[in-house]
This record gives C-alpha cells, sequence and structure tokens, in this order.
C-alpha cells in the first residue's frame, strides 16, 4: 500500500518555495507521493509538477479541482503538461465542489454536479488519451480544431475522484480510475464507498478502482489538545452534505471524530484499518497542527510504515 502526504504550505512567505522543501522531507522520511489541494491560491497541477521535477522520488497529485469553473480543454492542458514535467507520476483528482464555493466565488449555478462530473471525464479521457475531442453533451461540449496533445506526456492521465456519494461513486467508478475520499473512516469505506465504486467499475467492465483515502491526522502525545484543535479546523466541512455524510456513515457525529490522533501505536494500526478497509493508498492531511516537531514525527512513522 502505497503512503503520502497532503502538502499545504500556504501560510509561508514563499509558497513554492516552501512546498518544494516539505516534499524534499517527505522523500526523505520515505513517503511515496504528494499531493496538493485546490484552492483560489496557487494553482495544484503546477505546483505537483514543480515539485515532481525538483523531488523524482514522488509521485505527485491533485487532490482535487472542482469541475464547476474549468473546462476539459484548460484542465487536460494542465495536466498533460504535469505530467510531462513529472515524466508519467502525476495523477489528477477532480471533484464536485460545493455550493458555497461555485454560487459564492464563480456565480455559477451548482446545478446537476455529477451530470456534470460524468461529461467532464467523459470528454477529458479523450483528451488526456488522444489528445482530440469531439464531445458535445448537455453541459459540456469539448471539441479540437487544433491538436490538444502536449508531447512527452504519453497517452493518458490517471483520473480520481473526491466522490463518497452513492451517485458520484457510480459515476467515478464507471469513468474514472480510482477516488479521492476524504474525512471518511474505515467503517464507512468498507461498508458503502468501496462496495459502490467497485461494483460501478466491474458493470463497466474497467479494472479494480484505487482508492485513495485522504486521512487528517498526526502523531502527538497531546491527544486532547490537538482534537480540539482540529475540531474547529475541520467545522467547515460539516456544512457539506457529502462530507457529513461520509463522518455519519464512519461512526462519527464531528468530523474530527474521524481524524487519526494518537501516538505512533494508535496511528499504525489505524493505518492498517484503512487498508484493510479496501484503501489501496493512504495520504496523510493536516500533519502541521502539531507544529513542524508533530509533522516530522507522523511522516517518520509513515516513512516507516510505507517501507
Amino acid at each position: 500500500m502505497t503512503i503520502g502526504a497532503a502538502l499545504d504550505a500556504s501560510g509561508a512567505a514563499h509558497q513554492v518555495d516552501a512546498t518544494v522543501q516539505l516534499a524534499r522531507e517527505a522523500a526523505a522520511a520515505g513517503l511515496r507521493s504528494a499531493w496538493f489541494g485546490q484552492t483560489f491560491g496557487a494553482d495544484s497541477p503546477q505546483l505537483a509538477a514543480i515539485v515532481g521535477r525538483e523531488v523524482p522520488e514522488l509521485q505527485v497529485g491533485t487532490s482535487a479541482i472542482p469541475v464547476f469553473g474549468r473546462h476539459p480543454l484548460t484542465v487536460s492542458a494542465q495536466a498533460q503538461t504535469a505530467q510531462a514535467a513529472t515524466h508519467g507520476r502525476y495523477h489528477l483528482g477532480l471533484a464536485l465542489g460545493t455550493r458555497l464555493l461555485t454560487e459564492g466565488g464563480f456565480g455559477i449555478p451548482f446545478e446537476r454536479p455529477v451530470a456534470r462530473l460524468r461529461e467532464f471525464l467523459t470528454a477529458l479521457r479523450q483528451l488526456t488519451e488522444h489528445g482530440a475531442s469531439g464531445f458535445e453533451g448537455e453541459l459540456i461540449t469539448s471539441r479540437t480544431p487544433i491538436p490538444a496533445r502536449v508531447p512527452g506526456a504519453g497517452a493518458g492521465v490517471p483520473l480520481l475522484v473526491a466522490a463518497m456519494g452513492p451517485q458520484a461513486l457510480r459515476a467515478s467508478g464507471e469513468l474514472a480510475d480510482g477516488i479521492l475520499p476524504y474525512l471518511a473512516g474505515p467503517r464507512a469505506l468498507a461498508e458503502h464507498i468501496v462496495p459502490a465504486v467497485t461494483a460501478a467499475a466491474e458493470s463497466a467492465g474497467r479494472p479494480a478502482p484505487r482508492i485513495v483515502a485522504l486521512v487528517h491526522g498526526v502523531v502527538t502525545d497531546d491527544v486532547d489538545g490537538v482534537r480540539e484543535k482540529v475540531t474547529e479546523q475541520l467545522s467547515f466541512y460539516e456544512r457539506i452534505p457529502s462530507y457529513a455524510r461520509a463522518v455519519e456513515l464512519s461512526g462519527g457525529r464531528r468530523a474530527a471524530d474521524v481524524a487519526v490522533i494518537g501516538d505512533e501505536r494508535t496511528v499504525a494500526e489505524e493505518v492498517r484499518r484503512y487498508r484493510d478497509a479496501g484503501a489501496t493508498e493512504v495520504v496523510f492531511a493536516g500533519t502541521d497542527i502539531a507544529g513542524a516537531a508533530g509533522r516530522r514525527r507522523t511522516w517518520t512513522l509513515l516513512g516507516e510504515l510505507a517501507g
């Protein structure tokens, strides 16, 4: 099972330089992958391309670009460029997004998100695999009157979706290469998420999907203090139905209830539970919550588990 980390240096004086340094530390600790979230700040495919170029020991990925406010042609160009820059080590994650950020940020109605996801994936697959598209759907049109191939990118970019709801899981199993569930504990994975996406992939005649579980966690001795901080940090996600449902299916009430917080033995056991629940890869996020020392301690353990 591959183990990686989500890197966030948005609070640094120079985000790109700080991100590269974090990636070097992660690779030195033995982690295998680095992932980058997409906000209204730094462009995640560019960060992934830079890190993948500077730190060749790591696989790199985006988790995740919302399909609202983007177009398959531009996202394909970003993904293929990152794939070429990293010589095949880039993984593209997409997301439905949220009503709050879609309507509040872009001024776009958050309507028919799963239908948009299906059309986006269909057009994007054509572009990343063939460098051309002639897709005309209800919501998206993607045509290539000129070539859309990036030389050196190869044929295809792994497509993953931050899917957790039934419809999104069905679409991801049929059209993507895997999923990126976040705040979904082992119980939700084993009983709901993994069976649903696997069945959809089998029905579509596709290979077994990758299950890249994003886990909010850290190794620390100050469990109560850190959990209090995490409760505040993750409260935003409790307002988003898909995350709230994933937390509930995991047996939690608050988002922090599915965070992995404890000593080395506790965290290692939770990683094994994710593996047993069907996760093919585990990516830890939020490891800075206990400071640099907590991050290094966490990454040291994860590197040992990865090895």
